[in-house]
């Protein structure tokens, strides 16, 4: 019974296939959403499901200056990164099927696998492009994912705990918690958007530039994985900030059988995901692409000094009994 369970929780909910349609949706969302406020009609609901499948059905190409060890397993490890980090966030419950102290470190190392693995195949690429976008992750990597890291760890800090099962359980009993870590709250969605890199953060990928930088000489099979974990990651990082900013799945009040509860947290874990995304696709609509130098100055003029304050407000916060 525990081997099932494990594996609907790996292949089916919240594993491979949930993820996958969750995210293919976050996709179409996003993309609606941003023609919309284009005015324009925008993509029917499975057109991203469609580019993914003519994607894999169409010739993988493998350019011939590439490493084709590097350039074939990158693609792989970014969507195997993406999807492990998914399985320790609470969905249904305070709590994962397999949780344990310190798994938020682990989930953030995770997730800083997929920006590595994006350099390295534009590096390995063999395209004068590929590798200059390459350069462009690697040069912003520590922009935006140091604020990033210490946004999420202030949760961490208010509740004592490097599980995210606890940061769930002790917010949801100390609702004053939601407060204190706002600052915290705006720069983790700011800086998430920057790890997805999208508008105003594109910058390893701008088409006007290079084209379509570390991606530019990938096609076929090896295009339609980065895709996925693109999207992927795009709801691993909003379910990540719903569990340790907005109380996760767990509603206000005690509800009985435990399986409508698993049902309504789910659903609670769902409507604030889909919230943090759309505040992703609102910033996307509303700015327009920066410079290098300019995400830089941003990151560390900005972010990290407000992440460094927000760390010492969760800091006092705990040592002061402001929460007890």
């Amino acid at each position: 019974m525990d081997l099932l369970l494990s594996l609907i929780y790996l292949l089916i909910f919240p594993g491979f296939l949930f993820i996958l349609a969750f995210g293919l949706f976050a996709e179409y969302m996003d993309r609606k959403i941003y023609a919309r406020i284009q005015r324009r009609v925008g993509p029917p609901l499975l057109q991203p499901l469609a580019d993914v499948i003519k994607l894999s059905a169409k010739e993988d190409v493998t350019p011939e200056k590439a490493d084709k060890f590097m350039f074939t397993a990158m693609p792989i490890i970014t969507l195997a990164a993406v999807m492990a980090s998914f399985l320790y966030i609470p969905i249904v419950a305070s709590s994962a099927l397999h949780n344990f102290e310190g798994d938020l470190i682990v989930v953030l190392y995770l997730l800083l696998i997929p920006t590595l693995a994006l350099f390295l195949g534009g590096w390995y690429s063999g395209s004068v492009f590929g590798v200059k976008g390459g350069i462009r992750v690697a040069t912003l990597l520590f922009s935006y994912e140091v604020p990033f890291f210490l946004a999420l760890l202030a949760p961490a800090l208010v509740a004592g705990t490097w599980n995210m099962a606890g940061i769930v359980t002790f917010q949801n009993g100390h609702l004053p918690a939601l407060t204190i870590t706002i600052l915290g709250f705006i720069i983790a969605i700011i800086s998430l958007q920057g790890k997805l890199e999208r508008l105003p953060f594109d910058i390893p990928e701008a088409e006007t530039e290079i084209v379509a930088g570390p991606l530019v000489e990938y096609s076929g099979r090896r295009l339609a994985f980065f895709r996925i974990a693109r999207d992927a990651e795009m709801v691993v990082g909003a379910g990540l900030i719903t569990a340790l900013f907005l109380g996760g799945p767990a509603p206000l009040f005690s509800i009985t059988p435990i399986y409508l509860s698993w049902i309504v947290g789910a659903i609670i874990f769902l409507l604030k995901t889909l919230l943090i995304i759309f505040l992703l696709i609102l910033m996307k609509s509303a700015v327009a692409r920066i410079r290098v130098d300019q995400m830089v100055v941003v990151a560390y003029k900005w972010l990290i000094p407000l992440a460094l304050l927000q760390m010492l407000i969760a800091i006092l916060a705990r040592s002061g009994g402001w929460l007890s």
